[in-house]
């Protein structure tokens, strides 16, 4: 019945999504309104904007929302303002690598239907003001993410640098103005959890609010005594936290921590255990039902494996057996018992978080901060007795305007907090890890439920078979990496040698790169060598799509091509800029990447293997030669190649694209139909190759 119920919440919250995911790149005129706003380390500006019309081509199916960059603007357009202008746009990313994250999966859900940059300066038609047409939920989303901007751009005037990106991330979750180096290091020390709203966050705030109106009541001994202040100052605690969650911007681990924060409040008012594994378990049921995609993300996975972990050992502390401590009966000692305290907790804490997520962050990230614990263990007191508390001091008193000098000292204790997080970075041991094995993941979590939610001496045979994942994930080779990598567009294709990943780019793209290196635990790279220009070859511009060589010059070109083969390595890439690119492989294959389809007749005459990311209607060479088109790739996604064997064994990331984030992949605007063929259209001929 359990598993009936989750699927039908799933198609449920697919049908309630219903995206329509942009299929191919275009570049339009968009008219539309803008929903969300954010702004960036380098002053460029991302937009939500509500598609209204699309022209100069009309799209046939046009995505209901689209992010659009803007660079060099210097006022950033209001929400609810009607704009207009010539923006490139592209469909969600798929996977980098087959097995990778399918970021199409997420845009699809937030309701995202493409991502794009603007060419120059978008254009405002009309202010928000005249926004009559909206509903009042829209109006009131609108309102609420005006007053969240206004919040976080007062928080950056007032702070200016990444001290102020950082103290306006932790109000309002806009991570993006935070400079790529200060998120590095917060990310190789651990501390990546506090620019999130998370647990963290919702805790402190809560916990500050409510302690805090518990000592001012016990002030007064009668108003104690009369009424219940412990209820009082849970309720407004659940208030305190609302009003954070609504000013966060509702990302996923704000809804988590909010609903878990609030049913532990709730507990408080209705006389029952706040801290429990029930409550944790009801938290994570009600986000399943609202949102059962949440399930598949790494904020939701890693959030409760910490709260899960955090709560059971807190029950274990519980249920330990008391004994009297001298330090406690010494009235000058007892300073000495607070503080060992307080820093044993940090080290607990920080030591069950850090190893409960350390396989998740190895599955999603492939990577582990091994020092964080040293990181927490030293910003952790900052973080909770000067940056939370004199922020949210400065929130409190924001609307009399007397927030600045709380905010200055927030900035002082978030300083701090980054040049822990910088030295820390500085001592390395950002270990990278691989692709996983597929059982690496339902093992690991059997064996940490086991271990975190039975009570008896049977939990240690979770820690035997969680101790032996974790082993395999660490000292395990992971599944076999491939030999030869495609992107999904055929724009960037490499060739991997250990650690070294040689590329068809001098500048590959960062986004696709980076992740292939983390995948492939591979950090050298290696760019092609560029070929002087031939003046005996033809020379055929970008515009010239319809351009035919003749015998002549496809001979020219095979030899030009057979040339760059002896200048270069096997394993590395010669290219003619603006032309072609070719390879040795290890096995003895050719591979030939060409930037003209002009050029396919010599590369199929050439190579064993022709990538192009221009979409032709061919899907194979006469010649036998294997043919990646952008079309093909269009439908397969990435692709990679493991040449190890006797034959090239090939892995896609997606065989039959039809789910409802990825239908978009196989659908023909000229019939207006999905699942129509990317096959041979048309005969092909000694010309066509």
């Amino acid at each position: 019945m359990l598993i009936s119920l989750g699927m039908a919440l799933a198609q449920l919250e697919s049908w309630r999504a219903s995206t329509v995911m942009l299929d191919s790149a275009v570049t339009t005129t968009v008219t539309g309104r803008v929903e969300r706003r954010e702004t960036y380390d380098n002053g460029r500006w991302r937009y939500v904007v509500k598609v209204e019309a699309t022209e100069k081509p009309s799209i046939h199916r046009p995505p209901e929302r689209v992010t659009i960059f803007v660079r060099r603007q210097a006022q950033p357009f209001n929400l609810g303002d009607r704009i207009q202008g010539r923006a490139r746009l592209t469909p969600p990313a798929g996977p980098a690598l087959p097995r990778l994250n399918d970021f199409a999966f997420s845009s699809y859900f937030n309701g995202i239907g493409a991502n794009g940059f603007a060419y120059g300066a978008l254009t405002l038609l009309s202010p928000g003001g005249d926004a009559a047409e909206n509903s009042l939920l829209d109006r009131a989303d609108i309102w609420l993410a005006g007053l969240r901007n206004s919040i976080g751009d007062r928080i950056r005037r007032t702070l200016p640098g990444d001290t102020g990106a950082f103290a306006a991330a932790l109000v309002t979750d806009e991570r993006r103005a935070i400079s790529d180096d200060t998120t590095e290091a917060l990310r190789i020390a651990g501390l990546t959890h506090i620019i999130a709203i998370s647990g963290l966050n919702m805790a402190l705030s809560a916990g500050i609010f409510y302690i805090g109106l518990r000592y001012l009541f016990s002030l007064f001994p009668g108003l104690v005594q009369a009424w219940p202040t412990k209820k009082i100052a849970a309720f407004g605690a659940l208030v305190t936290v609302t009003a954070y969650y609504l000013i966060s911007g509702f990302g996923v681990s704000a809804e988590r921590a909010f609903i878990m924060m609030a049913i532990m409040l709730v507990a408080v008012l209705l006389d029952r255990p706040s801290i429990s594994l029930r409550n944790v378990a009801l938290s994570a049921i009600v986000i399943l039902v609202l949102s059962p995609s949440q399930v598949l993300g790494p904020s939701f996975q890693m959030s409760y494996a910490a709260t899960l972990a955090l709560v059971s050992g807190y029950t274990l502390w519980k249920r330990r057996k008391h004994r009297d401590n001298m330090l406690s009966r010494s009235r000058f000692l007892s300073p000495l018992l607070f503080v060992s305290r307080f820093f044993g907790g940090i080290l607990s804490t920080s030591f069950i978080g850090g190893a409960s997520t350390a396989i998740f962050s190895i599955e999603h990230f492939h990577r582990l901060a091994t020092y964080g614990l040293a990181a927490n263990l030293a910003a952790m007191p900052v973080v909770s007795f000067v940056v939370m508390p004199f922020g949210m001091a400065a929130m409190l008193l924001m609307p009399f305007g007397l927030d600045g000098p709380f905010w200055k000292v927030t900035g002082e204790g978030l300083e701090l907090v980054i040049l822990i997080a910088k030295t820390v970075a500085s001592w390395g041991g950002d270990i990278t890890f691989g692709r996983q094995p597929a059982w690496l993941m339902p093992t690991f979590i059997a064996g940490f439920l086991i271990m975190s939610v039975l009570r008896t001496r049977l939990r240690h045979l979770g820690f035997v078979l969680l101790l032996t994942t974790v082993g395999a994930a660490v000292f395990g080779s992971g599944i076999q990496r491939p030999d030869l990598m495609i992107s999904e567009d055929g724009a960037l294709v490499a060739l991997r040698q250990d650690d070294i990943l040689a590329t068809n780019r001098e500048r590959p793209q960062a986004f696709i790169f980076e992740q292939w290196q983390k995948s492939l635990v591979a950090a050298e790279h290696q760019p092609p060598t560029i070929l002087p220009v031939d003046s005996r070859l033809p020379q055929i511009s970008k515009k010239e799509r319809r351009r035919r060589l003749s015998a002549e010059e496809q001979k020219m070109v095979r030899k030009a091509m057979e040339e760059a083969l002896d200048r270069t390595m096997q394993g590395s890439f010669a290219c003619q800029k603006g032309a072609w690119c070719v390879a040795m492989l290890e096995n003895g294959a050719i591979l030939v990447t060409i930037e003209n389809a002009a050029y396919l007749p010599p590369a199929c005459d050439t190579a064993n293997i022709v990538v192009t990311a221009i979409r032709l209607r061919l899907d194979r060479c006469r010649s036998g030669a294997k043919l990646f088109t952008g079309a093909t790739l269009r439908r397969s996604g990435s692709v990679e190649m493991d040449l190890s064997g006797d034959g090239p064994i090939i892995s896609t990331a997606f065989e039959n694209p039809q789910r409802p984030w990825t239908r978009h992949r196989t659908y023909d605007w000229r019939t207006g139909t999905f699942g129509a063929p990317i096959g041979l259209v048309s005969p092909v001929s000694d010309s066509d190759g």
